[in-house]
């Protein structure tokens, strides 16, 4: 009787070249598709490498950048990078913005230690956010006022995320139980915005926020633009939040918490214990695909007014002495989205490696 092969040495298996025949040449088509990837790579890098570093002019006026010749024009970004991350922010107060973000980008990598887990840092976060509003608004321990409309660029859109994301969080949570609960009134209630939310683009609600908010308010209440666009980003995020935390909980075997009320817990009691942790560790991808969805989405607070980052890049181009240079705008720009949104999706897979670890068989 013919044995199976035996599996190739274990210094054999980790070798760069058992590695390049098992990823890239594993099968016929395979090969095809990495020479066709190598072709493109060696007629399109070069060019790209020259304009982006080789020719590329990282200092001078604009004049230096439309000579002959010249590539990247980074000197844009050195001239502009500042009104790109803060807005019309003042500039002597740049420091502020920057602690600011220094405060909210730290409480995000505390949290993301799960040692630090606990009711300690739940009662952190209002109080580092309250400080970090403290210090973009100002008008308290000798900090000159700034009112919100001069705030933009990235510490805007970290604000509207951060915050944002804060609140529709529990939000969604609540609707996702509300629409699978036994009550009808309650479940229909939260379907019906749920689904109401999610058929109506984002701009319509910002929009709604925007004008629609003051009109039933008096005449002598007021709110803030900021304050309007930051409620429509929670209503808008709390709805996809919803469905995505009650896929989880559909996953949810129905015999755990027919145990668990045979156990005499209360329904606050399983959902906070038993239901809620497994669905919430069960579509930790699809969260965290959300997170990074609604990040890139408050780009679109441009449309009432507010200079978030990409606007505040935008607004950069229309200095007539730097008019054109908008591939170095948009690309200075897409590397810091890409930085938030890479190390989100890092820190999700890893998390949800952590947590699947006793769902392993």
């Amino acid at each position: 009787m013919d044995r199976p092969a035996l599996p190739p040495p274990a210094a054999l298996r980790s070798s760069p070249l058992h590695w390049v025949r098992r990823n890239l040449f594993s099968t016929w088509y395979n090969s095809l598709l990495t020479l066709l990837i190598l072709a493109a790579a060696w007629t399109l890098v070069p060019g790209l490498a020259a304009w982006l570093v080789g020719h590329a002019v990282w200092s001078g006026d604009a004049a230096a950048c439309r000579a002959e010749g010249a590539g990247a024009c980074w000197a844009f970004v050195a001239e502009k990078w500042r009104f790109s991350l803060f807005g019309t922010y003042p500039v002597e107060q740049h420091w502020r913005p920057t602690l600011a973000m220094l405060l909210v980008v730290g409480l995000l990598l505390g949290s993301a230690d799960r040692r630090l887990w606990g009711r300690p840092l739940l009662l952190l976060w209002p109080v580092v956010l309250l400080l970090a509003g403290l210090l973009m608004q100002g008008g308290v321990l000798g900090l000159e006022t700034v009112p919100t409309y001069l705030w933009g660029g990235l510490p805007l859109t970290l604000g509207l995320s951060v915050v944002g994301l804060g609140l529709a969080f529990p939000l969604g949570v609540l609707l996702a139980l509300g629409r699978t609960s036994a009550m009808p009134v309650f479940r229909a209630l939260c379907t019906v915005y749920i689904e109401l939310v999610r058929g109506v683009p984002l701009i319509s609600i910002l929009f709604m926020a925007s004008v629609m908010i003051p009109l039933f308010l008096p005449q002598d209440v007021t709110v803030d633009k900021l304050l309007r666009a930051q409620i429509g980003l929670v209503l808008f995020a709390a709805a996809y939040l919803a469905e995505v935390v009650r896929g989880g909980l559909q996953a949810i075997p129905k015999g755990q918490v027919e145990a668990a009320s045979a156990l005499g817990l209360s329904y606050w009691q399983r959902t906070r214990m038993i239901v809620l942790p497994q669905a919430l560790a069960l579509v930790i991808p699809p969260l965290v695909n959300t997170f990074i969805g609604f990040f890139k989405d408050t780009s679109l607070v441009v449309i009432i007014g507010l200079l978030d980052l990409l606007g505040a890049a935008k607004s950069a181009l229309t200095d007539p002495a730097w008019r054109g240079f908008y591939r170095e705008a948009y690309l200075f720009v897409a590397v810091i989205y890409f930085i938030f949104c890479y190390a989100l999706s890092r820190y999700s897979r890893h998390l949800e490696a952590q947590l699947s670890k006793g769902r392993r068989r």
